[in-house]
């Protein structure tokens, strides 16, 4: 399985744990990392360029920061400028078919905002439905997200420990449930046994 990591953080240098996150990633060199705001510091995306590496990659992850419920802006201008209309959906628009989609995502609220009667009203699979979506139109297997809330108050021994989670991740075949079902079938199989109640 090949990893793209497309890191998207306007602020990197003042981010503990994007830039400890970074560090552990090219630690990886089997995980391809493309920094969005080095590659493109004047906001014009090469838009043959990213749609080959996603086109070489079987696992997409979007690494960045919760900003506004949403996604900082260069992603959002990445999102609208490289999954065209017949290439990423619409007639012929399969490149992305079967591909995976994680998001990893920190927060700097913590988890218990993120819920109905918390702060922010709504739990964090309510707030990414957007991108749910996108990654439903173009065909992507659209995966359970990485999230490390709480980013303002982390300690740093929770932020090493992050970035260890964040790796065992992105990288976890049976983070795809059909893979795990399958997986889990076949040890039924193997045991005799059936999934009846």
């Amino acid at each position: 399985m090949k990893i793209l990591v497309n890191l998207f953080h306007p602020n990197l240098e003042k981010s503990i744990v994007n830039r400890r996150w970074l560090s552990e990633l090219e630690s990886h060199p089997e995980i391809t990392i493309n920094q969005a705001y080095n590659q493109y510091p004047g906001g014009i995306i090469n838009i043959a360029r990213e749609q080959q590496l996603l086109t070489e990659h079987d696992r997409i992850v979007f690494q960045h920061p919760f900003l506004w419920y949403s996604v900082p802006a260069l992603m959002k201008q990445w999102l609208d400028d490289v999954l065209t209309y017949g290439w990423a959906y619409g007639p012929g628009g399969t490149a992305l078919h079967d591909k995976d989609w994680v998001s990893v995502i920190s927060t700097g609220g913590p988890k218990e905002s993120y819920q109905a009667g918390g702060f922010n009203n709504f739990s964090m699979s309510e707030l990414l439905k957007p991108l749910q979506q996108t990654a439903n139109l173009t065909g992507a297997n659209y995966l359970a997200p990485f999230l490390f809330h709480g980013t303002v108050q982390a300690s740093p021994e929770a932020i090493d420990a992050s970035a260890a989670e964040l790796i065992s991740h992105i990288t976890n075949p049976e983070l795809d449930p059909k893979v795990r079902l399958k997986r889990l079938l076949g040890e039924l199989k193997e045991a005799g046994t059936t999934m009846d109640h």
